[in-house]
């Protein structure tokens, strides 16, 4: 398996990505408008928002050539950004189909960090050296972490970092430990059915009537937060089923506090200040 990771087509396939939905995102309300929505609210909102308003419109009275350009790189993206990620050596060994795109989805997910630190840095800058602070930049953050929260979540269940309790769990057999591991798993994948039964309506309403925050700036966080929630919590309710899978046939692990010690940290330190 190949295991090196870092290339810069690594990075340059979620950065692609990020980009062209974002602008899918930004410009969803002519999609909306074209493709079954309408309204003269959400008329005006997309007048406001369109970026590149002087583009010939190629489908319906909205959808421009750029905008359908990006929905189509969307897919393509998605699937050649799956195809070239590579599990780092910190990474879990587990590298199924379904692993691959939750770590495709990590990547994504730490660039938009990098892209959260440059918007508050700037606002910081504007701020607080030229005296010119933005309108944007406190929701743009807080749009950004929301999407972050969310992703991280799934990447932290594909390689079983999330927080767990394994006092109790240590101390059982192997096969009172998988009857563990599958009532965990059910109780995810029942808390996400539950949470998708309950939430579609609400998601899908703020998504077609595209919900924005209502501040200067005025981002669609409503729109587009609601339904990524059940569409995550979905994506982690089968991860956690692929975990159960995956980690089925694996020996008995004992947890202790040496699992928190990285060694090649320490060589490295050790060689850093000259030690044997």
């Amino acid at each position: 398996m190949e295991q090196k990771s870092g290339s810069l087509i690594e990075w340059l396939m979620p950065l692609a990505f990020i980009l062209c939905a974002a602008w899918v995102t930004w410009h969803m309300p002519a999609f909306i408008l074209d493709w079954g929505g309408d309204g003269q609210q959400l008329s005006e909102q997309y007048k406001r928002l369109d970026v590149a308003p002087g583009m010939p419109v190629v489908m319906g009275q909205y959808i421009d050539i750029i905008d359908i350009l990006a929905l189509l790189a969307l897919p393509v993206l998605g699937y050649f950004g799956i195809k070239t990620v590579r599990r780092a050596a910190m990474e879990y060994e587990s590298w199924g189909p379904l692993d691959r795109v939750s770590v495709f989805i990590g990547r994504v997910t730490m660039l938009l960090v990098v892209l959260l630190t440059c918007v508050m840095l700037y606002e910081v800058f504007v701020r607080y050296v030229l005296n010119a602070g933005t309108l944007w930049a406190n929701e743009l953050s807080l749009w950004l972490a929301g999407f972050v929260f969310l992703c991280a979540g799934l990447y932290a269940m594909q390689q079983r970092s999330h927080i767990r309790i394994f006092l109790i769990y240590d101390m059982f057999p192997r096969w009172l430990q998988r009857v563990c591991d599958c009532v965990s798993t059910l109780l995810i994948v029942t808390f996400a059915g539950f949470l998708v039964y309950g939430g579609y309506g609400e998601a899908f309403a703020k998504f077609g009537r595209w919900e924005t925050f209502g501040t200067a700036f005025d981002p669609p966080i409503p729109a587009t937060i609601k339904p990524t929630v059940l569409i995550v919590v979905t994506l982690v309710a089968i991860q956690s089923v692929i975990n159960l899978i995956s980690d089925w046939n694996n020996e008995p692990v004992v947890h202790s506090a040496a699992d928190d010690i990285d060694e090649d940290e320490i060589e490295r330190l050790k060689k850093a200040v000259g030690a044997d």
